[in-house]
């Protein structure tokens, strides 16, 4: 009787074989897939993915659509590249280049950075809906002119060479790209197990609560906006980790990277991959990168003349194909996977009672 309690759910056996299938495959991925593949395509969507997940967290267990994760990953990575980096020749580079200890340089980073996202969510914790919104926007557009307009900190050029100063226990991330690889995927399933984990917490149902009945918690003595504050700070603190990872790939953190396209492309990550389910972070990143990197030069002959239907641009691209997602499943791919399962199951429940009749007949 207790094995029958325990046992898992169809959907969630194929679930499970389906992640632990990718798990191994990721785990393989220098040795399994080329050096584009490896160390452009996948670090990517592991990086992009963990900050899709912290917007994805707010989103389908705080009911809050942030547009400030795009601000917060790359404040994290300017604050490490102004710790961790030395000044450059003549003085001309920008930042403050403190020459810290790599090590001392990122756990700072992370903790300044979960302090902003603190900070961010006591203010935005009393509005909802476009408010709210609106609120998170207003952040990511002053964290861009702040970055660009400070040139203490950053600077328009922003910061560069920050991949050459990582903690001793990485190494060199340059001259050995596998270990950025796995470090970026140990992070990404890091990143999945701990919102898995919070969300199964007291405060992750509590703030599921929040999301549904936010005037009924107030009244039971919950206090909504500090459950919001702390659901904002712990998504702050998933945003660092991916703009860590970004500054150590990409060598470089400019205001170019945390702009309002780059916030909308992070929403557009979410959305396609599905704001219902954190594992539609990763995979709406594998898609939005796919995309972004075989159908940028895409064209199409228009009604056999010299012109083109698309004409190439990426923007056009990935908005046919967002518009389509959302027609076609609001809840993104996550939410076409869910209703294809579903019919599956139908179909394997009607065909036993299909057939009754005749053996009962019979």
């Amino acid at each position: 009787m207790r094995w029958n309690v325990l046992r898992s759910s169809p959907k969630t056996t194929i679930e499970r074989a389906i992640g632990a299938i990718a798990l191994v495959l990721a785990a393989l991925g220098p040795l399994v897939f080329n050096q584009y593949w490896a160390h452009q395509i996948l670090i990517e969507t592991f990086l992009f993915g963990i900050a899709a997940a912290s917007l994805i967290f707010l989103s389908a267990y705080g009911g809050m659509v942030s547009l400030a994760q795009t601000a917060l990953f790359g404040i994290a990575g300017v604050i490490l590249g102004n710790l961790a980096t030395r000044g450059g020749p003549g003085g001309t580079s920008k930042g403050l280049h403190l020459g810290w200890d790599p090590t001392v340089a990122l756990v700072v980073a992370i903790a300044m950075t979960t302090a902003i996202g603190l900070m961010f969510g006591a203010i935005a914790a009393r509005s909802i809906g476009i408010y709210f919104l609106m609120i998170t926007l207003t952040y990511s557009v002053i964290t861009t002119y702040f970055l660009g307009q400070v040139t203490l900190v950053s600077g328009f050029s922003g910061i560069g060479g920050i991949n050459r100063y990582t903690p001793s226990w990485i190494g060199d991330l340059t001259g050995h790209p596998n270990r950025l690889y796995y470090v970026s995927l140990v992070a990404a399933v890091f990143t999945y197990v701990l919102i898995r984990y919070v969300v199964r917490t007291p405060f992750g149902i509590t703030l599921q609560g929040v999301r549904d009945e936010p005037v009924r918690m107030s009244s039971l003595g919950y206090n909504v906006p500090l459950h919001r504050t702390l659901a904002f700070g712990f998504a702050a603190f998933l945003a660092s980790l991916s703009g860590v990872l970004y500054v150590w790939w990409s060598g470089q953190i400019a205001p170019g990277n945390v702009d309002l396209p780059e916030t909308i492309s992070l929403l557009v990550i979410a959305v396609i991959g599905g704001l219902a389910r954190i594992e539609g972070a990763w995979l709406g990143a594998f898609a939005f990168i796919i995309i972004q990197n075989y159908v940028r030069g895409f064209t199409f002959p228009f009604l056999g003349f010299g012109g083109t239907l698309f004409g190439g641009s990426f923007n056009t691209v990935i908005g046919i194909i967002f518009l389509l997602i959302v027609l076609i499943s609001p809840d993104g791919l996550m939410g076409i996977w869910d209703r294809a399962l579903a019919a599956r199951s139908r179909v394997g429940r009607a065909g036993p009672s299909a057939e009754a009749p005749a053996r009962t007949g019979g």
